[in-house]
Parts: C-alpha cells; sequence; structure tokens
C-alpha cells in the first residue's frame, strides 16, 4: 500500500503563500522541539524531525518550490511528473547545508558557498594608549612598536621552499572540509590537515617551517586627531598578524584612554573647573586669570557678590570636536572661601561688620531662611534640638 505523504506546509505549519523567513522562523522553532537529542529514544520525534527538514529543504528553494507546488511530491520521485528525473533529496547532504546556513555564523563560519575556506585570515591585534587631555585636545603622531607576527621574507609568506607549489590536501581531496557520519547526522568539519585552505606544503620554507610568517616586533606611526574621547578605536587595516600561507593580515586597533588632568574635567566637548575665590573678591567682585587648556590665559570678571556655586560659561573654550572646527564651552563653578586662622584685628573687624550691618540687605537668603525657622517654630513645628 502506498505511503501517504503530509504535505511540506502542513508539516512546517506555514500557509502556501510563506515567505522564507516565515519558513525559517517556522522551521527553527520545530526542530528545536522535535530534535533528537531532546527527544532521546522517541523514534516518533526522530521521524517529525527528519520530515521537517526535508520539508524545509524543498521549500526554501524556489526552483525545488514551484515544482513541488505544480507536482506535488511527484516531482522529486524517480520519473515523477516533472520531467526531469526527480531532484531527490539526500537527507545526510541536505541536513548538512540547511544546519550551516541557519547555524553556521554560530558555529564560527560565515556563509555561502561550499566551497574551500583558504587560508586563515591573520589575526586582529590591540594596542592600548594612553594620552593626556592636552594631546587629546591638539592631537598628535606616535610611534608604537607591537610584537606581531610578518610575512615570511625568504618565502614570501608562501610557506614554500624557493617557491615551491603547494599540493592538493590529500585528507580533504582539496575541498577544505569533511563530512563524517555521526548516528542518525552528517558532520561537516574543517579538514584538520590543511585547516580549510584545501591545499598542504610538502616542502616547507626552512626559515618558516611552512607557516609563511614570522614573529618580528614592528615600528607603526599612529596619528591621533584632535578632539578624541576617551575609548575612541582607531584601526590600522592589515598590521594585525600576517595570515598562514599568503593570507590577508589582520588589522590593529589602538585603543584610546585619557589621563586624568589637576584641573580640568571633561564632558564631551565641554570642560569643568572648579574655580576657589577668597571671600573678599566673592563680596567685592573682582578679576581673576584662568588657563585654556589650550595655553591661553582668560581673564574672568568676578561679579560683586558673587555667591557660592555661581556658574561662569566661557564660549567656545572647551575642548576641540572630532573632525569639526567648532569648539565645546568652559565651565567655572565658584567655590567661595571662608576665612581661617583670623588675626585678633581681623575678627574684630568682622564683629564690627556683622554689628553695624543689616542682614536682611546683605545676606538677604539667610535673613529669609530664619525667617521661616522662626514662623515654624512659632506654628508648633519645632523638632528636637540637634546635638
Amino acid at each position: 500500500m502506498a505511503v501517504v505523504k503530509q504535505c511540506y506546509y502542513e508539516v512546517l505549519q506555514v500557509a502556501k503563500s510563506a515567505s522564507g523567513e516565515e519558513l525559517k522562523k517556522s522551521y527553527r522553532k520545530l526542530a528545536m522541539e522535535f530534535h533528537p537529542d531532546r527527544n532521546p529514544g522517541n523514534t516518533e520525534a526522530e521521524h517529525k524531525f527528519k520530515t521537517l527538514s526535508e520539508a524545509y529543504d524543498v521549500l526554501r528553494d524556489e526552483q525545488k518550490r514551484a515544482a513541488y507546488d505544480r507536482y506535488g511530491h511527484a516531482a522529486f520521485e524517480q520519473g515523477g511528473g516533472a520531467g526531469q528525473g526527480g531532484f531527490g533529496f539526500d537527507f545526510g547532504a541536505g541536513f548538512a547545508d540547511i544546519f550551516d546556513e541557519m547555524f553556521g555564523d554560530m558555529m564560527g563560519r560565515r556563509g555561502g558557498g561550499g566551497g574551500r575556506q583558504g587560508p586563515a585570515r591573520g589575526q586582529d591585534l590591540r594596542y592600548n594608549m594612553e594620552i593626556t587631555l592636552e594631546e587629546a585636545f591638539h592631537g598628535k603622531k606616535a610611534t608604537v612598536t607591537v610584537p606581531s607576527s610578518i610575512a615570511c621574507e625568504k618565502c614570501k609568506g608562501s610557506g614554500s621552499k624557493d617557491g615551491a607549489a603547494p599540493s592538493t590536501c590529500p585528507g580533504c581531496k582539496g575541498a577544505g572540509k569533511i563530512r563524517g557520519q555521526q548516528g542518525f547526522f552528517t558532520v561537516e568539519r574543517i579538514c584538520p590537515t590543511c585547516h580549510g585552505g584545501g591545499q598542504v606544503i610538502t616542502d616547507p620554507c626552512p626559515k618558516c617551517n611552512g607557516a609563511g610568517r614570522t614573529r618580528k616586533e614592528k615600528s607603526l606611526d599612529v596619528t591621533i586627531p584632535p578632539g578624541v574621547e576617551e575609548g575612541t578605536r582607531i584601526r590600522l587595516a592589515g598590521e594585525g598578524e600576517a595570515g598562514m600561507h599568503g593570507a590577508p593580515a589582520g588589522d590593529l586597533y589602538i585603543f584610546l584612554a585619557i589621563a586624568p588632568h589637576r584641573m580640568f574635567q571633561r564632558d564631551g566637548a565641554n570642560l569643568f573647573m572648579r574655580l576657589p575665590l577668597p571671600m573678599t573678591t566673592a563680596v567685592l567682585g573682582g578679576e581673576v586669570e584662568v588657563p585654556g587648556l589650550d595655553g591661553s590665559k582668560i581673564k574672568v570678571i568676578v561679579p560683586k557678590g558673587c555667591q557660592n556655586g555661581h556658574r561662569f560659561r566661557l564660549k567656545s573654550k572647551g575642548m576641540t570636536v572630532l573632525r569639526s572646527t567648532a569648539r565645546g564651552d568652559m565651565f567655572l563653578e565658584t567655590a567661595v572661601e571662608v576665612p581661617v586662622n583670623l588675626t585678633d584685628k581681623q575678627k574684630k573687624l568682622l564683629e564690627e561688620f556683622e554689628k553695624d550691618g543689616d542682614a536682611a540687605t546683605s545676606s538677604p537668603e539667610c535673613a529669609s531662611f530664619f525667617a521661616k525657622v522662626k514662623d515654624f517654630i512659632g506654628a508648633g513645628g519645632a523638632g528636637e534640638k540637634a546635638k
């Protein structure tokens, strides 16, 4: 009796008009549910998983899907209605391709094609560099020395002695990867003999032992542009480690850290500085001079009666902006200093000042506050005395 096969769209629980993305999403969900590893010993789940993979292999391919929509399952049977001798379905190979498509990136492969991987690209390198805030403001040129791998000078990176041509890898026959059966699955992996290159060195270079690269420190000139911030990354393409057997080199990434400054704090393009003021300058007003990060001297007019925490904004006196002619602002926040270690004469003068002065006029904020305190106490809201 003929076995009636279930409709592939019903197997994947999607409509016939489903897009490729909807097919993939549904397959991924169902495959995870019925995967044999999650259902050990369950032959029904194993059969369901195989049917899911078979259905997805057909419907994800536009030509196969068109044939299936027209002829149904007969399109994939020998001598079927497609008139092409059928498409057939190799479950082992088909599932390996599906697995590589959907989960290849997670396993370190980069999609596309089934050809050999080629020699491995060189590793990227990281170099940490600390600069001063002034260097971040002006920019700088620096030379860094990096321990790295470079292309072998003797064989010019080929790994072969006297330019001898490599031979086809006997392990994978030049494919760069091999397949093996593991129970229910066909598993594909990079060839351990040629590491995915498809070729092996039969007559290695004596200097690099066939690797095509040697260890050596190299010095590089680096230009740091004005306005860089903490964590800025500078990429030097092709200055990382050399690849194996002439493969492209990796990149060098320079990560910048900015050392703390003794006077300025930075927030983006703006600079902040605490400005201590003598009480007399804050009371009587005056003029003070502060430094700019660019080396200039900036005069600041302090108004009479300047209060603690007053903020001055010096426009365009802050940091340079990366890849721009603009500059941020500088902000000065006053910290009025109360006199300490007074002489007897100074104490007497302050006492006379207090007697002669009108608190409501000279210290309006204090007068207002203590008036509110008096009203609060009079209304019965006084609490426990402070100790």
